[in-house]
């Protein structure tokens, strides 16, 4: 992937999603080496940076969702234009680790390696689950959750259902 791509577009809205997305028209996804599975900080008008996913569209091209609460920050709705700079995303998840994850990990060798061998896509949900409330408390409980009911599934086996205990 180049080190920086730049393009405009708009913001767009699938009748299946609750949020909007951002096309990734198919030259630049040729620039991302032509495959949906690259992670990328996404930065729109010089003002917000993110980090997402390429998800296909169709037609050769893809999409990056941008959720309503992002939208709002950039003072942007449907159909509006926005200037969008790609940028490799060198983070080990895709996303930031929480810090009560972290700490459980250091504590809990099992808890960690179980959590290594999962797909990167299950690996972000559980970074995205654990991080997803704001009470510190809150984010040590879910991450005990979710490690030590990954720690009781079958290797390969993991489904987030089970994670969560439902």
């Amino acid at each position: 992937m180049h080190p920086t791509i730049n393009y405009k577009t708009c913001i767009n809205k699938l009748p299946h999603l609750p949020g909007h997305y951002i096309e990734v028209p198919a030259e630049v996804l040729e620039q991302l080496g032509g495959k949906f599975k690259v992670r990328v900080l996404c930065t729109i008008n010089d003002k917000l940076t993110f980090q997402g996913g390429l998800v296909a569209l169709g037609g050769g091209s893809g999409y990056i969702s941008i959720n309503n609460i992002r939208l709002k920050q950039l003072g942007l709705q449907r159909g509006d234009e926005a200037r969008v700079k790609l940028e490799p995303d060198e983070s080990e998840f895709g996303m930031e680790l929480p810090e009560e994850l972290t700490e459980i990990f250091n504590q809990d060798e099992e808890g960690k390696r179980r959590f290594d061998l999962l797909p990167p896509g299950k690996q972000r949900y559980i970074l995205y689950y654990v991080a997803g409330v704001k009470n510190s408390q809150l984010r040590i409980d879910r991450a005990l959750q979710l490690i030590n009911n990954l720690k009781r599934l079958p290797v390969g086996k993991e489904s987030f259902r089970e994670m969560l205990a439902k």
